[in-house]
């Protein structure tokens, strides 16, 4: 069985955020602050949210991201949210 690993995961988050952004080669890594390196905006996260379902229909990343406090969206980077999607695609794989 294929599996989608977190290397993957962060290679289709760096061209979803390409995309948001209307810019490549942001020179994304798993330790991008979207606060701090990639300046992220509300809206942006609302597009993006709108990529990830739209690839990942089996990850809720809407109700992930809309129970996190605001000083823990302001922390985040964008290998915490490859880190989610890989977990969540693993455990929608688990046998039952």
């Amino acid at each position: 069985m294929a599996t989608t690993g977190k290397s993957e995961v962060m290679e289709a988050l760096a061209r979803m955020i390409s995309e948001v952004m209307g810019e490549d080669d942001l020179g994304i890594e798993a330790a991008t602050s979207f606060k701090d390196g990639l300046e992220f905006h509300s809206i942006q996260f609302v597009a993006l949210a709108e990529l990830i379902q739209e690839r990942y229909d089996e990850v809720d990343f809407v109700s992930w991201f809309s129970g996190k406090e605001l000083s823990e969206i302001m922390a985040l980077r964008v290998g915490d949210v490859a880190d989610f999607i890989t977990s969540q695609r693993a455990g929608s794989r688990a046998p039952a």
